[in-house]
């Protein structure tokens, strides 16, 4: 299997979007451009948002072209910006593609295949329709693909499986999932037999597909048999709209099934320590150090290579430095790390994705042990003399100190480990507590671990529950051992 670090660009919020026209040519490479340098050896570009295409295609509609006059800034650029470099004999794509060339990375055309802009808005699963049941869909997403892989000098396409519902329509309604499942597969297989047989050499082709086996056969696709059958070069495990980094996405089914059959995974590493649905917190990136995490995680469970996009732009030397190091896991194992257990979404819930947190736990709800897993990759015992600092950090909402609590890590108990308390929001400094265990004589293990949490006792008088909001893990690394000889 290929060793590969993708760094993934839409087109749309940090390039088209942005600039103003006339283009530069600095502005035309900065997607590429940005990140050359670092680990990234392939570019993915996303050619589409299911509206329009952002090149001036033969086969399919060019962005904008349906909705003129525009009714916002960012669309004209779009349009715009392509206009001034196809004014110059330029093509869009082919600008990108031959700068990721000349700096030495793989070009691959990504493309969400549940939307197909400028077909019949009835045919969209969203309005009603059948989708990918309908030949006609079939074959335009198809020509679209054939062009991309033929006309373009790309080296391989990514098929976007795993954008609905934030991002893309479904391919089927629920009814025609078990009758139409064999079909999405026969027109995988046809892609596949494409992008491999074009003139010039083969083609890579991969896919992005859903973290667990369910959500992709509840979406009708079969995973399994694309894999057995070695239809795609790679697959990317991902929920599109869940943008938090998690070290523990549940993808081990899909690394053993893809490498039986020699096929390459590249999990896609989140760019959000918190996003939008948290409460006076709002969209923060991740710290290099949760990057760090989630890569170490992910190379220590069998992973190819490591797949990112959207980290804070205009790229600077933080998201420069995380980028070079995704692409190396000694780097990754021997940096400090700060590990984000999974907390709910709409989208994980509505694929039906196990997510341990939040928590709630009810004021009468005592003595029950309330399991929450976890994954690490650090081997805090026989590294014991790298490692200066072991933290579990657990933030409660709605904890007063009257409350009597007990934690148990893979069932010993944390009463004997130093506690340090926190207010959990800065701004109403009385919503939850910061509980910050300093691991010293209890530590998690290699692998999988599991945190317990019981209420003894609710203070008298109250009785709302405790949320227990979020679960981290920090270990400090050190080149000196934390002890004296």
């Amino acid at each position: 299997m290929k060793q590969r670090t993708i760094y993934f660009n839409d087109a749309r919020h940090y390039y088209l979007f942005v600039f103003e026209p006339p283009m530069t040519m600095e502005d035309a490479w900065r997607p590429v451009d940005e990140a050359a340098g670092t680990a990234v050896d392939t570019f993915s570009y996303g050619v589409e948002r299911g509206d329009g295409l952002f090149y001036p295609s033969k086969v399919g509609m060019r962005f904008g072209a349906d909705i003129q006059p525009f009714d916002q800034a960012a669309y004209w650029r779009v349009w715009s910006n392509m206009q001034s470099l196809i004014d110059r004999g330029l093509d869009p794509l082919t600008v990108l593609i031959d700068r990721a060339h000349e700096k030495g990375m793989d070009f691959l055309a990504s493309v969400r295949l549940g939307c197909y802009g400028g077909m019949d808005p009835a045919l969209n699963t969203k309005t009603g329709g059948r989708g990918y049941v309908n030949k006609e869909v079939r074959d335009h997403v198809y020509a679209v693909l054939e062009e991309l892989a033929t006309d373009y000098a790309t080296d391989g396409l990514e098929l976007d499986f795993a954008a609905p519902p934030g991002g893309a329509s479904f391919y089927f309604q629920p009814d025609d999932v078990p009758e139409y499942t064999p079909v999405m597969t026969g027109w995988v297989r046809d892609v596949a037999a494409m992008v491999r047989g074009r003139e010039g050499g083969a083609g890579e082709i991969g896919a992005r597909v859903y973290p667990t086996r369910e959500a992709n056969e509840a979406a009708g696709l079969d995973v399994t048999t694309w894999l057995d059958e070695r239809l795609v070069d790679f697959v990317v495990p991902m929920v599109y709209g869940h943008n938090v980094v998690d070290a523990d996405v549940p993808i081990d089914w899909l690394i053993e099934a893809a490498h039986s059959n020699e096929i390459a995974v590249y999990p896609m590493v989140s760019p959000y320590h918190t996003d939008d649905s948290r409460v006076r917190m709002g969209r923060q990136h991740a710290t290099p150090e949760m990057m760090r995490a989630a890569a170490a995680s992910y190379w220590d469970r069998g992973a190819d290579g490591m797949y990112t996009w959207f980290l804070e732009w205009p790229l600077g030397d933080t998201e420069r430095s995380i980028l070079t190091e995704l692409g190396d896991a000694d780097l990754a194992m021997q940096g400090d790390k700060h590990y984000v257990v999974r907390r709910s979404s709409d989208y994980m819930d509505l694929h039906g994705i196990a997510c341990p947190l939040p928590l709630e736990i009810d004021a009468n709800d005592t003595g029950v042990r309330h399991a929450i897993p976890f994954y690490v990759a650090d081997d805090c015992e026989a590294d014991a003399d790298r490692i200066a600092r072991v933290a579990l950090r657990v933030n409660v909402k709605d904890i007063v100190f009257a409350d009597r609590l007990s934690f148990h890590l893979n069932g010993q108990s944390l009463s004997g480990e130093m506690l340090t308390r926190s207010p959990s929001d800065g701004i109403a400094p009385y919503v939850g507590q910061w509980l910050e265990f300093t691991l010293a004589g209890v530590r998690p293990r290699k692998g999988s671990n599991t945190l317990e949490i019981t209420l003894e006792g609710r203070a008298d008088n109250i009785v709302s529950p405790l949320v227990v909001e979020d679960v981290e893990i920090v270990v400090d690394r050190t080149f000196y051992p934390p002890r004296l000889s």
